[in-house]
């Protein structure tokens, strides 16, 4: 879906699926830390949770953690740019 939808929500907190879980291709930090930014266009950081777009279970245990720890270091990478 269009990322500026989640303007819509409003006040709502937004859970912004940064991982793709139909694809065996492990993100990149920064990839996720792309669409964190993106995300961030439309709404605050204090109610912005990056996640998966769906459940892991169809990934092999690799891939899965692959795309966790691109998931924690982008969000890491974001964090970093927006504390200073």
């Amino acid at each position: 879906m269009p990322i500026d939808l989640i303007a819509l929500l409003g006040t709502k907190d937004v859970l912004v699926g940064t991982i793709d879980v139909a694809s065996d291709r492990v993100e990149t930090p920064e990839d996720v830390a792309a669409t964190i930014r993106a995300a961030l266009e439309f709404v605050p950081a204090e109610r912005l949770y990056p996640c998966t777009n769906c459940g892991m279970v169809p990934l092999s245990r690799d891939v899965a953690r692959g795309k966790l720890r691109a998931l924690a270091a982008g969000a890491a990478l974001v964090r970093g740019e927006l504390a200073g």
